[in-house]
């Protein structure tokens, strides 16, 4: 049965932006229905996020129009779109760590008595809306810091209710998110929904579409592909086929690569009750995945071999020589590199420009013994790694904070490679990137490997691990549970070492 408009909640009609060299939106149409969740896919750079920008009032449209509930608006500011009922969160939460979960919800609008902040009603009415999501074991007097990261997306849903929030915008709402946790984020979405909250929900997982999606407009290079429902006709294969515009038929290109000698031996690492007595080795032209569920360590792991936080235990090796490593920069001296998992936070310096990234790791190898950059040196190597990680960007000169998230994680790849490491540890490599860019990391691996380097790669997306890995090493509450081969392993045999299976044998 066809919608009518009046069930329409919003309307955005040949809406078009342009930035210094970029045509980022070009006379996209999209709608939202009362009590939907309509996804909104395309690869990195599509235009999605700058589309969800103008939404809120971050960004004001060059041209077109934007309807809510039937009647035009013009949202100067994301305040504005608040106070219209347009609420976003973000793949970065945008709240205060220090602060409460209370102070957290009302920010800015706290309720006052004889000009103080009423704490006791405050914390009364941020329980009562947690309890209205039944969330209510989250206590609204915690530090949000404490929380962790699917306890925080509550806090930010809740602020967003506080709110009267009729429109939710979700970036990548699971991407750090454990099985349950999503399972949790889905029930309130359907709950939500019989309110009549829409949402626009923006994922690289496809999988998730099917199971919490009403309809899906896919955006390719700025421009409007197409909006169709979601239905038995929408597979995957077809959502990807929508998003590049051509079959993907080899979503893991593993190629056999063969094993060489030790790059790396770990012996009985350790820190706290975090990692205890890890022992792995890791070979040339091999890619080793560590899984686990969120808490079992492999980061941690990664960490303490980086150098960026001390062990209390154990011996690191490098090619059979064992290395004292005080600092990420030792590690770097002996060609360790570490693609962290949070890549905005750790991996890349925002505000620095595209090819002072590509170089920032590598400036005691380009320039030994001076403390002078010279620019057209450095120009000449990071030129050279944007044009072979094929980085989309304006110029060299780009800030690298307005790059897609596929072109940032571009970026701090050919930081690693521009300090020609031969073991690179890869944390959730793909993670908030469409699926032609992960095609494009994983080709990469493969060629890294191919040139004798070694990979460890952890990952949380179970697919990937069992598509990309010749070796599987499973964690759990910070040891090693078990290790698979690559013809071996299985998701069932990965989750019964992840969730215990083998830890006391260990």
């Amino acid at each position: 049965m066809e919608q009518t408009d009046n069930n329409l909640v919003l309307k955005m009609t040949q809406i078009d932006k342009r930035f210094p060299g970029v045509h980022a939106l070009t006379t996209v149409d999209f709608d939202l229905r009362r009590g939907e969740v309509h996804v909104l896919l395309g690869e990195n750079g599509a235009g999605k996020s700058t589309l969800i920008k103008i939404l809120c009032g971050a960004y004001q449209p060059d041209s077109g129009e934007i309807l809510l509930n039937g009647k035009p608006v013009r949202i100067e500011s994301p305040i504005d779109g608040q106070h219209m009922g347009i609420s976003v969160v973000y793949q970065e939460f945008n709240l205060v760590p220090k602060l409460t979960v209370a102070e957290n919800i009302f920010l800015g609008r706290q309720p006052m008595r004889n000009g103080l902040i009423d704490w006791s009603r405050m914390n009364q009415d941020a329980n009562k809306l947690l309890a209205e999501l039944h969330v209510d074991y989250i206590d609204p007097k915690i530090q949000v810091g404490a929380l962790g990261v699917a306890q925080q997306q509550m806090v930010e849903i809740t602020k967003a209710l506080s709110l009267n929030a009729s429109i939710l915008v979700m970036d990548e709402p699971t991407a750090a998110l454990s099985d349950r946790e999503i399972d949790d984020l889905f029930r309130i979405i359907r709950m939500l929904k019989e309110r009549d909250v829409s949402f626009i929900y923006i994922s690289h997982r496809l999988e998730e579409v099917s199971i919490v999606g009403d309809r899906v407009t896919v955006l390719r290079d700025g421009q409007l592909v197409g909006t169709v429902p979601v239905d038995k006709d929408l597979t995957i294969d077809r959502m990807i086929r929508m998003m590049i515009g051509r079959d993907l038929k080899e979503k893991f290109p593993k190629e056999k690569v063969d094993i060489g000698d030790e790059l790396l031996r770990v012996e009985n690492l350790g820190r706290g009750k975090a990692v205890r007595n890890v022992s792995f080795t890791l070979h040339r032209g091999e890619i080793l995945g560590i899984a686990g569920l969120v808490g079992a360590g492999r980061t941690e792991t990664a960490r303490l071999i980086f150098g960026a936080d001390e062990h209390d235990t154990g011996k690191v090796f490098v090619e059979g020589k064992e290395i004292k490593v005080s600092s990420p920069s030792d590690s770097i001296s002996y060609g360790v590199g570490f693609l962290t998992e949070d890549r905005k936070a750790q991996g890349l310096v925002l505000k620095m420009t595209v090819g002072q990234n590509i170089t920032l790791a590598a400036l005691d190898t380009l320039f030994p013994g001076t403390p002078i950059i010279q620019p057209a040196l450095e120009r000449q190597v990071s030129d050279r790694y944007v044009r072979d990680m094929r980085v989309r960007t304006p110029s060299l000169d780009q800030k690298v904070q307005f790059l897609s998230g596929g072109n940032q994680q571009k970026t701090v790849i050919a930081k690693w490679l521009c300090t020609q490491s031969r073991i690179l540890i890869f944390d959730e490599p793909t993670r908030g990137i469409d699926v032609g860019a992960k095609v494009e990391v994983y080709q990469l691996m493969t060629e890294l490997i191919k040139q004798g380097a070694g990979i460890i790669m952890i990952s949380s997306e179970m697919p990937e691990i069992l598509g990309m890995s010749d070796r599987i090493l499973v964690m759990c509450e910070g040891t090693l549970a078990g290790e698979l081969q690559r013809e071996e392993a299985t998701e069932e045999s990965i989750l019964r070492f992840a969730m215990g299976g083998s830890c006391d044998n260990v």
